[in-house]
């Protein structure tokens, strides 16, 4: 059962709807507000959500189990949002509890959180800094003490991408992760699409734009751009609920996103 939970104060904080707590909202989770519950439930009408937000998780939760199956016993989460139930510390440390975990989040308030909730665990931290400052990232005091970077990491970016506009250069944003971390590092992916859901997708930006902070949906040519240099596990860039999954047919909500696990590849 998950322990209640345990606030930080923060002005301002409880105001308006906050991505990182509607996440644990749709997660079924206990780290959010009234304010968060009654934006959820009104924007949600006609737009499986939660159901969408679930099979992220679900990819990531199966990939997170992969990278430990293949020896990976480090993991650096960006843009992590509140680490609610069931997220990468809980799964990896599950399979082995030598695993260490560093989240990454931009916004103060679920940083602060976060660390109330991970105070206990001496194998899991968050760093407070924005993913695209990427020597911010790599430099932060957790990383530094939880992570050996000469060493193979999973990477993970998970449902965070379409937080940034074309302007940030996503695809250039990950090739600089890449390029940091030692040859046999996973990268976890994940990516909101309208190539077979437009309609639905289409509502889901709308949505994202009253929260202030918008999503950019993205085709399956430019997610793959952002996995060059990594060698694709089986089944490759699939829809994240066919990746390693069911991936059957229901809501809509299964086929709104991109799914994959690449490897960095050594020199040729």
């Amino acid at each position: 059962m998950q322990n209640p939970p345990r606030w930080v104060s923060t002005s301002g904080d409880v105001e308006r709807p906050n991505v990182a707590r509607l996440y644990d909202y749709y997660l079924g989770g206990a780290h959010n507000f009234a304010v968060d519950r009654e934006f959820a439930d009104r924007s949600s009408s006609g737009i499986p959500t939660a159901a969408m937000v679930q099979h992220t998780r679900s990819f990531l939760r199966r990939a997170v189990r992969l990278c430990v199956a293949h020896g990976i016993r480090q993991f650096l989460d960006l843009g992590s949002g509140i680490p609610t139930a069931g997220n990468v510390h809980e799964v990896a440390q599950q399979a082995d509890p030598t695993c260490r975990v560093v989240y990454v989040d931009n916004e103060p308030a679920t940083v602060a959180h976060s660390r109330t909730m991970l105070r206990d665990n001496p194998g899991a931290a968050i760093a407070e800094a924005d993913i695209r400052d990427v020597a911010a990232v790599l430099g932060a005091p957790e990383v530094r003490a939880l992570l050996d970077l000469s060493r193979p990491v999973a990477v993970l970016m998970v449902a965070i991408l379409p937080y940034l506009s074309d302007d940030d250069r996503p695809a250039e944003l990950v090739a600089r992760y890449r390029d940091v971390v030692a040859d046999g590092s996973y990268l976890v992916l994940s990516h909101l699409t309208a190539d077979e859901q437009p309609e639905l997708v289409r509502k889901v930006v709308e949505v994202a734009a009253e929260t202030g902070s918008p999503l950019v949906a993205r085709s399956k040519s430019a997610v793959e751009a952002m996995l060059d240099g990594f060698g694709l596990l089986d089944p490759g860039l699939v829809l994240a609920t066919k990746w390693r999954g069911e991936g059957e047919p229901g809501t809509g909500a299964e086929a709104v996103s991109y799914g994959a696990v690449g490897v960095k590849r050594g020199p040729r």
